[in-house]
């Protein structure tokens, strides 16, 4: 019994701290680190800032009830050939206040590549009118990137689908 108990608390605690991983929304973020790109300022690379609504929750009968969401939202490069470079990703709550910044440092997307970011269900930090800025950088004459949303809830037999696209800004 003696032995037991230690053994129960030590369960206990790395349980716990396996949780408090899953509850942050997102990819493992060493998955970001594997994506690390250098940008150096004699690239010449163009910059840009694009926006991206996303919901974590909508209203549904009333203004009082709300539905939870999944987002799926993804970072595409359309070109065949040249890679580009997302500098920042930024989750916004409805008031506009950051939420958490994806990655620190740039990374880059191969041609044709999608990188996406999961918004779990039950993360409503983002509400009813959450957004994404993402500042991304291209070598002149590159197609920009294409930001998606894709938000789902399913319960029972009733499933809740929509889209939202990126728009740049600067």
């Amino acid at each position: 019994m003696r032995k037991l108990v230690p053994f129960l608390l030590l369960l206990l605690f790395f349980s716990c701290n396996e949780q408090a991983k899953k509850d942050v929304s997102s990819i493992d973020p060493v998955n970001w680190n594997n994506r690390i790109a250098s940008i150096s300022a004699e690239d010449s690379l163009l910059n840009g800032t694009s926006y991206l609504s996303v919901y974590s929750q909508i209203y549904s009968e009333t203004e009082h009830r709300t539905h939870n969401l999944t987002s799926t939202i993804s970072m595409r490069n359309t070109n065949l050939q040249d890679t580009i470079y997302i500098k920042k990703a930024e989750y916004f709550d409805t008031k506009g206040n950051p939420i958490r910044t994806y990655f620190d440092e740039p990374i880059y997307i191969k041609p044709m590549e999608t990188v996406e970011i999961v918004i779990d269900e039950k993360d409503q930090s983002g509400g009813t009118g959450a957004n994404f800025l993402f500042q991304w950088s291209i070598k002149p004459n590159a197609h920009e990137p294409y930001f998606e949303g894709v938000m789902i809830s399913t319960s029972g037999q009733q499933g809740l689908s929509f889209t939202t696209q990126g728009r740049r800004v600067e």
